[in-house]
């Protein structure tokens, strides 16, 4: 069924709390917080690593996007969370847990910070969070978290959440702004037996 004002998408997945962090759900119908999803998808640092399958430019493709993350919630093969404070509720980026496969009991990981929250560990406390939830009340096995080589803080972000480094994939992600040559990536995988990641 089509989304309407009327007619709500309903989310899948409960809002999750911890290490000074909110992480619930983008609203597409809120104009600020499409605005932040814009301005995220924008970013300079962000498009260095990512080259996203339909580019997001402006604010109705924003929008749109958000809409498609919310379907994608509403039939559980994909959770995508606006990265919060938890005391101020000001939005610090996105982490989403993707290509959810419950047969195979896997699913990856990505996420994004804005760049007035880079340097206060909200990355690696979101991802801290979210994949212990993963982990645990949704009932998967494995979360896997690939990278750009080269993109040293992710890969250190990766490590610090307990992802460790398990090979590198040659040629699987598009290069920066080019969907017609490829880079390497970084696999990194936890998996629910790993001990639990405590942070300070």
């Amino acid at each position: 069924m089509a989304h309407t004002s009327e007619q709500p998408l309903t989310h899948s997945f409960p809002e999750l709390h911890g290490h000074g962090l909110r992480l619930c759900h983008w609203d597409a119908d809120s104009e600020s917080q499409v605005e932040l999803w814009l301005r995220g998808q924008t970013d300079p640092e962000f498009l260095r690593w990512n080259t996203p399958m339909t580019p997001i430019t402006d604010l109705d493709s924003a929008r749109l996007s958000l809409r498609s993350k919310a379907e994608q919630a509403a039939d559980g093969t994909s959770a995508s969370f606006r990265v919060t404070d938890a005391a101020s509720g000001t939005t610090l980026g996105h982490l989403g847990v993707n290509m959810i496969d419950p047969a195979f009991r896997v699913a990856r990981v990505g996420y994004w910070i804005l760049p007035e929250a880079r340097g206060r560990g909200a990355a690696t406390r979101a991802l801290t969070l979210a994949a212990q939830w993963a982990l645990t009340d949704l009932g998967l096995y494995r979360l896997e978290l690939g990278h750009a080589l080269g993109h040293h803080a992710s890969c250190h972000i990766a490590e610090r959440c307990g992802f460790p480094y398990e090979g590198t994939l040659r040629g699987a992600m598009y290069e920066a702004g080019r969907q017609d040559a490829f880079r390497d990536v970084h696999l990194h995988g936890r998996l629910a037996t790993d001990p639990k990641v405590e942070l300070p």
